[in-house]
């Protein structure tokens, strides 16, 4: 059913066809009919990561769902847990389209999205509605017309306004879409910014007898002395997990290709080797971090790989748009064996 859904909607707009297929998702969720479009029962598998239960290692991705607004539908695929955002302190209208393009090629997608959202308060109403029982992540940003030097305080308002209702909460400092935020990865920027939120989050966790604990979403263009540093930031400032990788910047995999040169990350099969290096990495830094492991998963054997470099947990997102929902109990079956 999916594969004759897709081959009609690969021939609108990506933006359109993404509108229209959580539409659609959440009318099949309402009717009790997921799997009409290959969602099945989902795979019982827990394990405890950061603290928390996950039901099963495969999660989606931030990004797909925005504002929430799809959450139930989306769970109801059989994901262990879902990453929802990146949502900013105010609402903002991301990037003038066209700002999504499909290179079916290679299984990939290029977006310079700029973190269009409803606003972080939009974001939260439509969590305390969800009736998930999984794990749900949100993952905060800063608006684009926030400099950077202040981007703490976007940051630590997100985190405020969603404490109470997340399970964790994504720091995303690594999309290439929003000028100047992969600047936050490095430095007295990374330092300032991660105590600030560990010092705020622990706050809020006393406050609130709850522990939500802190991941951090990075980049896959960094170097092995990039990535040790970044790991020692992780460390130094109690960040809970890391979440490896964002898109990347890099177009050698998909030079010559029609939309292959268009600004913007890069996501799907060609970032899979890169953020699997940077997991290696990670993990040969930081023996007991959790690390949650995204980037190029189309497959079961993708997932296995992507463990097997030392990530926890396992994230969806361009494999889940290209294979739709059978996707997800796939590479869950497999990760349980």
């Amino acid at each position: 059913m999916y594969a004759l859904a897709r081959s009609l909607l690969f021939r609108l707009d990506p933006e359109t066809a993404h509108g229209i297929s959580l539409s659609a998702l959440d009318a099949a969720h309402r009717l009790k009919l997921p799997g009409m479009l290959g969602g099945g029962r989902r795979v019982d598998d827990p394990v405890e990561v950061m603290g928390l239960r996950f039901p099963n290692r495969v999660g989606l991705a931030a990004g797909l769902d925005k504002n929430a607004d799809h959450l139930d539908a989306l769970a109801a695929l059989g994901f262990g847990f879902v990453e929802v955002g990146t949502v900013t302190p105010r609402p903002q209208d991301g990037n003038p389209r066209p700002r999504l393009f499909r290179l079916p090629e290679k299984g990939a997608i290029i977006n310079r999205m700029g973190f269009n959202n409803a606003g972080v308060d939009h974001l939260i109403d439509n969590v305390r509605r969800s009736r998930f029982d999984g794990v749900i992540g949100i993952n905060i940003g800063k608006n684009l017309t926030t400099p950077v030097e202040k981007a703490v305080d976007d940051y630590l308002i997100c985190l405020t306004k969603a404490h109470a209702h997340a399970h964790y909460i994504a720091v995303n400092i690594s999309s290439p879409n929003t000028p100047g935020l992969r600047n936050l990865q490095f430095g007295d920027h990374l330092d300032g910014l991660l105590g600030a939120l560990r010092d705020e989050c622990s706050r809020l966790d006393r406050a609130s007898g709850k522990r939500v604990p802190l991941a951090v979403k990075i980049a896959p263009d960094m170097n092995v002395d990039e990535i040790a540093l970044v790991a020692r930031a992780l460390a130094a400032n109690g960040i809970d997990a890391v979440i490896a990788t964002n898109t990347t910047v890099a177009r050698d995999a998909v030079a010559g290709l029609r939309h292959g040169d268009e600004q913007g990350g890069l996501s799907g099969v060609p970032v899979f080797e890169a953020a699997n290096s940077v997991v290696r990495a990670l993990r040969s830094q930081l023996s007991e971090l959790p690390i949650i492991g995204v980037g190029g998963v189309d497959s079961d054997t993708a997932a296995v790989a992507k463990r097997e470099a030392g990530a926890d947990l396992v994230q969806l997102y361009t494999g889940f748009i290209y294979r739709g929902p059978t996707l997800v109990g796939e590479c869950a079956r497999a990760l349980a064996k």
